[in-house]
């Protein structure tokens, strides 16, 4: 294995599942030897495999996972799991260009899926024992049936590219038949170390299966994970995201392609914030890695190869300014107790509740007799915390609504006035306010508005922010 002279990158899911057109923009083009190695690629499952697997991550519709954990009978999630292998050869079969690599792939997916199957019989025979309870059982399937994907997208990826005459490795972190128990150090080590990168270019899951489990901790953020501790275990120059866009001041979609401007450079506490925001450049976990490693991150469009992209590190800004304007959809779960008044340990025990059903608070405030969590769930999710809240706290008003949350970042938000410039945009276009905070660290203001204005308050920021008639407030600005 060769060091400090690669870098280590990562392809999400809706990029792999463009993989083909991939070919000369990432991976060959009219690149020398030298530059189609010295890249190890971390690749996730085909857009949509880890949803039919688990359950989809937005509408929460039941996967293969979720079925099996539910159901009474078998015939939901065979059906799923039947499902989930049709999708992966229809996939692979757009993907491939050659017979023989379809019969590969197709045997390939044969094998996982007969595999899991007989799995997940095993797990429900064994647990018709009455010393066997599914629920000890629950982390295991979860990522026996994710690994899959990732192998899946690995495996054919590997073989596009040996077609075109690369040295492309299939390296297999899932644990596949393993019989031995590794930490993620040693599965990474053991999956990598002999590799020439120089010579040979790896092709590697995004899921790794080791002791500490990385699902339990950090669910369907685990492939940035493993992306990031093969960076700092291979001692990589620079840690790659690619994407289908660029990291830009806003979604292209609610303020026009024309408008918006490129990041180019950020730092890791930006990252964290967009990480909270839902828009993962990438997990904080994972960024925290990099950053001990002092491996510097890079957010690429898989399409211009050409562009540098965003890099991310841990410098500070040159200047003051806004950096990007994103929303996302949440809902408030507000306490009022008009008992709360100098009584401790309100907040506690309402935290012990979002926790438990696990609950993604995005944000928080609170006053004399009133505590208002903005969290990111499924409506089926914070009302049985309600629920449950309503019964610690019989005298209580409990009360759930479906909002959104728009965020002005960046590294420095000193002395723009953020919070009343946003807040006389957002009147401007009679968009009512119903919560703003600003931190005192001065990395990110926050507007909660109803969830239907959520794309004009993006664009009414953006527009204070980002326009060329407002550069003048902002002397920093450079329009794209």
């Amino acid at each position: 294995m060769s060091s400090k002279n690669h870098s280590v990158e990562k392809i999400g899911g809706t990029t792999m599942s463009k993989v083909h057109d991939l070919l000369d923009p990432m991976f060959i083009g009219d690149r020398a030897k030298a530059d189609i190695y010295n890249r190890v690629f971390v690749v996730s499952a085909f857009g949509g495999i880890t949803n039919l697997l688990l359950e989809h991550k937005k509408s929460g519709e039941q996967g293969v996972y979720a079925l099996f954990i539910n159901d009474d009978d078998d015939h939901g999630w065979l059906d799923a799991l039947n499902t989930v292998s049709q999708e992966m050869r229809r996939i692979h079969a757009d993907v491939l260009e050659h017979k023989a690599d379809m019969q590969l792939a197709d045997d390939f997916v044969r094998e996982r899926i007969e595999g899991a199957r007989s799995c997940l019989f095993d797990i429900q025979r064994i647990c018709s024992y009455g010393h066997f309870r599914m629920s000890t059982q629950l982390m295991v399937i979860r990522e026996l049936l994710s690994g899959l994907g990732e192998a899946h997208s690995a495996f054919v990826t590997s073989l596009l590219l040996q077609r075109r005459g690369v040295a492309a490795r299939f390296v297999d972190l899932t644990g596949w038949r393993d019989e031995a128990e590794h930490t993620l150090e040693e599965r990474i080590a053991a999956g990598l170390d002999d590799i020439d990168f120089s010579e040979e270019l790896p092709i590697v899951t995004g899921y790794a299966q080791c002791s500490e489990g990385l699902m339990k901790e950090f669910d369907r953020g685990y492939s940035e994970v493993t992306f990031s501790r093969i960076a700092a275990h291979t001692q990589a120059s620079e840690a790659v995201i690619h994407k289908e866009f660029h990291l830009s001041s806003a979604d292209p979609k609610a303020v026009g392609a024309e408008n918006v401007v490129k990041l180019g450079r950020t730092n890791y506490d930006v990252a964290d914030q967009l990480s909270n925001m839902g828009m993962e450049a990438i997990h904080p976990s994972a960024a925290k890695t990099l950053r001990q490693a002092g491996v510097p991150l890079r957010v690429a469009n898989a399409f211009e190869p050409e562009d540098p992209g965003t890099l991310i590190d841990d410098q500070p800004a040159d200047a003051p300014g806004v950096e990007i304007v994103t929303g996302l959809n949440i809902f408030s779960i507000e306490l009022y107790e008009q008992d709360m008044v100098g009584v401790k340990g309100y907040d506690a025990r309402i935290l012990e509740v979002l926790s438990k059903h696990n609950l993604w608070i995005v944000s928080k405030s609170s006053n004399a007799n009133t505590i208002t969590h903005f969290v990111s769930a499924t409506r089926d999710k914070v009302r049985r915390v309600v629920e449950e809240l309503e019964g610690l706290y019989p005298s209580a008003t409990v009360t759930e609504r479906a909002l959104s949350l728009v965020s002005v970042i960046g590294r420095d938000l000193t002395g723009l006035r953020v919070l009343s410039r946003g807040l006389r945009a957002l009147d401007e276009q009679d968009i009512d306010v119903i919560a703003a905070q600003q931190t005192s660290r001065r990395v990110d203001c926050q507007f909660v508005v109803e969830r239907e204005k959520m794309d004009r308050a993006i664009k009414a920021l953006h527009d204070m922010f980002f326009s060329a008639e407002n550069s003048s407030e902002r002397p920093d600005l450079k329009v794209a």
